[in-house]
């Protein structure tokens, strides 16, 4: 535009792409005041006042509200500060919607009924505080009072959702929470803790629990495609018993495979896979190795010996 040229707010609206309409509502409320009058007494504009409602419509179209417009345009607010302040609100905003959208997503995919679905989305807005609450709960449940020092398994066990969650995460912190919440997998996890303590016994000195020995003593079998109730699968219950025997200080006989055997049906549960596997997605980690097909062929050759 020349620095000359006047223009009606007919033209003003061509120019700018606004509706008449709108230049018109931002003209009655001194946004973008005129810059003189026609002999006949209508409003013309400079191209000052373009450029001014140029920066109106790109506000706006953040969902910048007028009052704050104004006083941008009148130097009492500096833009860069109502542009920080507008990218954090709108990313809060953003944050509201992914989690809804997780939810709605999460809902219409498990056909949820509207109690399901109200658990989900009350767990999905709860804060950082919250969720740290209700994780601390079930891990001192599954954990507190023993006699070991668990601090490392509590870390390994816990999930922090980063403040900018993908949706995937969000749908697995919503499942992983009601597991979190099911006494039932608490009351698992809790036997599961207090039979590898019992493995551990006093000390400090590391050892592979039940779930690593079996884990690496059926990984052949499996390879082979080996019965468990072949005498291949027998070799291997044995050398596998002798094994723990030996790292428990008990002798190889039928309690300690009974011990073993209890051990591995509860790592065996799905719902402990579960709740590995979405801790993994929620913490952003490598997914997870599933040992059940190794701890069930196990059980399975262990019974069948």
């Amino acid at each position: 535009m020349d620095g000359d040229t006047l223009y009606s707010i007919g033209e003003l609206a061509r120019r700018t792409g606004l509706t008449v309409k709108a230049v018109r509502f931002y003209a009655d409320r001194g946004i973008v005041p005129p810059t003189g009058r026609s002999p006949a007494g209508h409003r013309l504009y400079d191209a000052d006042a373009a450029a001014r409602l140029e920066l109106v419509r790109t506000l706006r179209d953040l969902g910048i509200d007028l009052p704050t417009i104004r006083r941008v345009l009148d130097r009492e607010l500096f833009l860069a500060q109502v542009a920080a302040a507008h990218a954090e609100a709108l990313a809060t905003q953003i944050r509201v919607l992914r989690l809804r959208r997780a939810v709605a997503t999460a809902v219409a995919r498990r056909g949820s009924t509207p109690e399901e679905m109200d658990l989900m989305h009350r767990l999905a807005r709860l804060s950082a505080d919250e969720r740290r609450r209700l994780i601390d709960g079930f891990l001192d449940a599954a954990f507190g009072g023993l006699d070991a020092d668990l601090t490392g398994v509590r870390r390994t066990m816990t999930p922090e959702l980063p403040d900018d969650p993908e949706d995937e995460q969000v749908e697995a912190w919503i499942e992983l929470a009601g597991l979190a919440r099911d006494p039932e997998f608490g009351a698992l996890m809790r036997r599961l803790a207090e039979q590898i303590v019992a493995d551990q016994g006093r000390g400090n000195v590391p050892r592979p629990d039940a779930v690593a020995i079996v884990r690496d003593h059926v990984a052949p079998a499996l390879a082979a495609g080996a019965d468990p109730a072949s005498p291949q699968a027998a070799a291997i219950v044995a050398a596998a018993t002798a094994r723990y025997a030996s790292l428990v200080g008990r002798p190889d006989d039928a309690a300690l495979r009974h011990r073993l055997l209890a051990q591995i049906d509860t790592a065996r549960d799905p719902r402990r896979q579960t709740y590995v596997r979405l801790l993994a997605v929620v913490n952003g980690w490598p997914p997870p190795d599933d040992p059940t097909r190794a701890l069930t062929w196990f059980a399975d050759a262990l019974r069948a010996s």
